[in-house]
């Protein structure tokens, strides 16, 4: 492990990413670092939300408990610190926890898709990659 991933925050959307990101992760750790791992609720910025506040905060839950029971599979001491941000920008969101917790990095395993889920998601991985103040660790996919 380098100082770079001491203490990473980490987005996930949902329980099979944060399974997948963990186990992307897990082998850069060490028993030191602390992982703010977040979960960023988009708000509609004035109209109707996708889904209620109740929903996404178990959604949240259910990737936060995701996430700590695949590094405890693996044997991962790191120690684990969870967040449910609420912004109308993604992006902005992460990178505001990322301040909140002195973040040394954002790391992330970037989600398949193609043209047509980059123009619905603004391109959120070419924006984490370029519009930050902080190194941006794209983790590669886990094998199954």
């Amino acid at each position: 492990m380098t100082d770079l991933l001491g203490a990473p925050v980490v987005p996930v959307a949902d329980d099979e990413d944060a399974r997948m990101t963990a186990r992307a992760l897990a082998p850069l750790l060490e028993g030191t670092a602390t992982v703010s791992l977040v979960y960023v609720v988009e708000k509609a910025g004035g109209a109707a939300d996708k889904a209620s506040v109740e929903q996404r905060e178990l959604h949240a839950e259910k990737a936060f408990d995701a996430f700590e029971q695949t590094l405890d599979d693996v044997a991962v001491p790191a120690t684990v610190e969870t967040e449910i941000v609420y912004d109308t920008d993604v992006v902005e969101g992460i990178f505001g926890a990322a301040a909140e917790y002195d973040a040394t990095a954002v790391a992330f395993v970037p989600r398949g898709g193609g043209t047509l889920l980059s123009l619905l998601t603004g391109k959120r991985t070419e924006r984490l990659v370029t519009e930050n103040d902080l190194p941006v660790v794209s983790l590669p996919a886990p094998e199954s």
